[in-house]
């Protein structure tokens, strides 16, 4: 027991020597050299778009999800897209004004079916974490600008996280277990919080009558 309690105090301190970090880097980049002019703004405009571009995509999404009864997927989408927008403000905020000509490639797809969507949505985050922004931080790193680098690889961390969730709802479609499960697991209605225990989901919420479409695997992370 000492030993767990000893290991989250460990976690707990660093946690909060990361995040003291990240405070004193962002401090730091107040005073760096301007970024006017350097490949790292121009990479910073471009992640903006990237980021802005990606939240409007998945509220397109989450729209095509509800209409084919997964209101849980597009709850992820609506989700991911408010925080695709905390990644595109993060970006703006250490540009330093003016117009800045950028060239650069974005999606250009169709809005297709909830599984087509996830698996865009995937790949999308995959390239984004794998390749741009660990080059972008590189670029960061050798002009001189630390803490813009820290920002590049602590939001590729998230990514990557999006890319993990998008691949498991994805293949929950496919496989056509987004309501029915090989065990029997704790089901919650998103509308009125009943809770029912069963390997499907219950066709209509017995609460509050709401379509199965409601119904997601409970979360319990408290």
């Amino acid at each position: 027991m000492f030993g767990n309690k000893f290991l989250l105090l460990i976690g707990h301190k660093k946690n909060d020597i990361q995040n003291r970090l990240i405070n004193l880097l962002h401090k730091i980049s107040i005073m760096e050299k301007s970024i006017k002019g350097t490949r790292t703004e121009q990479n910073l405009l471009k992640s903006f778009a990237g980021e802005s571009q990606a939240r409007s995509r998945y509220t397109f999404f989450a729209s095509v999800a509800k209409k084919e009864g997964y209101e849980q997927i597009a709850g992820v989408f609506m989700e991911t897209a408010e925080q695709e927008k905390e990644h595109a403000k993060r970006f703006f905020k250490f540009l330093e004004g003016g117009m800045v000509e950028i060239t650069a490639s974005y999606p250009a797809g169709v809005i297709g079916t909830t599984a087509e969507n996830l698996a865009a949505a995937a790949a999308g985050e995959n390239e984004e974490w794998a390749e741009l922004y660990p080059e972008f931080a590189k670029i960061a790193e050798e002009e001189g600008f630390p803490a813009i680098a820290v920002a590049f690889k602590m939001i590729a961390k998230v990514e990557a996280e999006h890319e993990n969730r998008y691949r498991k709802l994805l293949n929950n479609v496919e496989t056509g277990t987004v309501f029915e499960k090989a065990e029997a697991i704790l089901w919650q209605c998103r509308n009125c919080g009943f809770v029912f225990e069963g390997k499907k989901a219950p066709v209509n919420c017995p609460a509050c009558a709401h379509p199965q479409a409601y119904f997601e695997p409970m979360k319990q992370n408290y």
